[in-house]
């Protein structure tokens, strides 16, 4: 049974001039980035692959859970289109049990959504939702996993 772990980069900043795809983290984003990756660990949930967007906050989102599984780091994600991540994660071989995305909202509230039926009302920065899939990658359609568990940074 492939387990799917949907992340949100954590808290990029909002600097004028600066294009979207250049936003780098916040302090309180890298803290964050680590209290996931350290979530994730305590869990034993350690990806056998990654598939991340190619935008500076999600490359330092995934720099910061301190994981070492390999990367592809996936343009499309970055377009933020919930068939295209749906695309990506049906690509995704057999020998992978531990699948982590990491990329952005709306699409990735949206993913949680659409494969488990449920989903919080928010999906905030540095949010995690883990899908249990019920059937292979390749037939990973809407409504074919379950959450098992969501995780967000404690705010102080």
């Amino acid at each position: 049974m492939p387990t799917l772990i949907v992340l949100r980069h954590a808290k990029a900043e909002h600097t004028l001039g600066r294009a979207d795809p250049d936003r780098s983290l916040t302090g309180r984003g890298r803290r964050d980035a680590r209290a996931a990756g350290d979530w994730l660990r305590a869990d034993g949930l350690r990806p056998d692959q990654v598939l991340c967007s190619t935008a500076q906050r999600t490359r330092e989102t995934l720099e910061g859970l301190g994981l070492d599984a390999p990367v592809s780091y996936e343009p499309g994600i970055y377009d933020n289109d919930v068939d295209t991540l749906l695309d990506l994660i049906r690509q995704t071989g057999d020998d992978v049990r531990t699948l982590l995305l990491v990329g952005h909202n709306p699409s990735f509230h949206q993913l949680v959504l659409d494969l488990s039926g449920t989903a919080p009302d928010t999906f905030p920065t540095c949010a995690l939702a883990v899908i249990e899939l019920d059937d292979g990658w390749a037939e990973t359609w809407p409504g074919a996993g379950r959450t098992t568990a969501l995780w967000t940074p404690v705010r102080a």
